[in-house]
C-alpha cells in the first residue's frame, strides 16, 4: 500500500513537473517570437511571412510602406492577391517552392521599381523580403565598384609577378627549377581566383533586368566547342568526350540566354569532370528536353561523391577530397559556385547526385525557348 501510494505521489509530481516545465518553455517561446516579430517590424526592408495557402501571417511596417498598404485594412490571415494582385509574384512564390532555390523579381508599384526576394523554408512556407530598387541599386553598384577596385589593385602586382617568374625560368638551373614552377603555378592559380571572384559577385549582384527577349542558344553545339578547348588537357590522358542526345519533345535543345555565361558553366563543369576522371576513361554528356525544359547531365567515371560533397560542393571554396582527384590541376574552389550562379540568372537550377553505375553525376535544367 505504501509503495503504491509513493507510484502515486511520484506520478503526480513528474507530472506537474512536466506542467510547469511545458509552461515554461512556451513563455520563452512567446517572448521569442514575440522578440524575432519586433525584430522584422523594425527592419529597414520589408518582410512578408507566407503560409503554405499563400496567406500573409506577417507584414512589417517597411513592407506596408513600399506596398501602400495597411495591417488594418489586410487582416492577419488574408491571402495575398489582395495585397498584391500581380500575377508574377505569384508565379514566383510557386516557383520558390518548386525549386526550393531563392528567386528575385522586379516589380514595378506605384512611382517606384521594387526589388522582392522569395526565401524558401520548411513545409512550403515563403518569406519575401522587400526593397526600392532605387536605393539596392545604389547598394550594389558600390559594393561592384569596391569588387572591381581591388580586382585591379589585384591584377597589378600579379601580372608583374607572373613577368619576374617568367624571367626566371629563363634563367633556371636544376637546384631551384621546382621552386621556380611553384611559384608560376600558384601566381597562375592568383590570377584565376581574382577573375573567378570578380565573375561571381557580377552574378549574385545582377538585378534581374526588365523581361526582354535573350538570343537563342543551341547547347549541343555550345558543349562540344567548350570540350574542343579542353582537349589539350584531355587528350595526353585518354580521356575523350561521349556527347549524346535523346529525343526532344519540343525541338533542339536550344534556349535564350547569353552564350558567354553558359560558355562559362559547360566548361567548368567539364573541367570538373575532367579532373575526377581516370585516364582513359570518357566524360559522358547527355541531353534531354522535353516539357519546356531541357536537362543536361554531366558524368564521370571518377570516384563518385561523398554525402558532405553532395551537400557542399556547390559553395564557395569547399573542396572535396583531394585524393580523389586524377589530376594535378588545381582549381580555385569557386568554379561550381559559379555553375549554379549562372543556372539561377537563366531560371534553372544545379544538383549533384552518384551514377549508380560509378562516378559523379552533375545536372543542369534550363528553361527551353519558347
Amino acid at each position: 500500500m505504501v509503495a503504491l501510494l509513493a507510484l502515486l505521489i511520484g506520478l503526480a509530481l513528474g507530472g506537474w513537473i512536466g506542467h510547469a516545465r511545458g509552461r515554461k518553455q512556451a513563455r520563452a517561446s512567446a517572448i521569442e517570437r514575440s522578440r524575432l516579430l519586433g525584430w522584422i517590424d523594425a527592419a529597414p526592408v520589408g518582410w512578408l511571412i507566407l503560409d503554405p495557402l499563400d496567406r500573409v501571417v506577417v507584414i512589417n511596417t517597411r513592407a506596408e510602406q513600399l506596398l501602400g498598404t495597411s495591417a488594418a485594412t489586410l487582416p492577419a490571415g488574408q491571402p495575398l492577391e489582395r495585397l498584391c494582385p500581380d500575377l508574377a509574384l505569384v508565379g514566383l512564390i510557386q516557383d520558390t517552392r518548386w525549386r526550393n532555390r531563392p528567386q528575385r523579381l522586379a516589380l514595378p508599384r506605384g512611382d517606384q521599381e521594387l526589388e522582392l526576394l522569395t526565401l524558401p523554408g520548411r513545409d512550403r512556407w515563403v518569406s519575401v523580403v522587400i526593397q526600392s530598387r532605387r536605393s539596392l541599386e545604389a547598394q550594389l553598384d558600390q559594393q561592384e565598384r569596391w569588387v572591381s577596385d581591388v580586382a585591379h589593385e589585384l591584377r597589378t602586382p600579379l601580372t608583374a609577378l607572373l613577368l619576374v617568374g617568367d624571367s626566371l625560368a629563363a634563367q633556371v638551373n636544376s637546384r631551384n627549377a621546382v621552386l621556380v614552377e611553384r611559384l608560376q603555378r600558384e601566381l597562375l592559380r592568383l590570377q584565376d581566383l581574382v577573375s573567378d571572384l570578380l565573375e561571381l559577385s557580377r552574378l549574385e549582384n545582377a538585378m534581374p533586368a526588365a523581361p526582354a527577349p535573350r538570343p537563342l542558344v543551341a547547347l549541343r553545339p555550345l558543349v562540344e566547342q567548350v570540350w574542343s578547348g579542353l582537349r589539350p588537357l584531355a587528350d595526353p590522358r585518354g580521356v575523350s568526350l561521349q556527347l549524346a542526345e535523346g529525343p526532344a519533345d519540343d525541338g533542339a535543345a536550344v534556349v535564350r540566354g547569353d552564350s558567354s555565361r553558359l560558355h562559362r558553366l559547360f566548361y567548368n563543369l567539364l573541367d570538373n569532370a575532367l579532373r575526377y576522371s581516370p585516364d582513359g576513361e570518357p566524360v559522358a554528356v547527355d541531353l534531354r528536353c522535353g516539357g519546356g525544359w531541357c536537362r543536361v547531365t554531366v558524368r564521370d567515371r571518377g570516384p563518385g561523391l561523398s554525402e558532405e560533397d553532395q551537400e557542399r560542393m556547390f559553395e564557395r571554396f569547399y573542396r572535396g577530397d583531394p585524393s580523389r582527384a586524377r589530376s594535378r590541376r588545381g582549381g580555385t574552389g569557386l568554379g561550381l559556385a559559379i555553375v549554379r550562379q549562372i543556372a539561377l540568372t537563366h531560371s534553372g537550377r544545379v544538383e549533384a547526385s552518384n551514377h549508380p553505375a560509378g562516378g559523379a553525376l552533375l545536372e543542369v535544367l534550363l528553361p527551353l525557348a519558347k
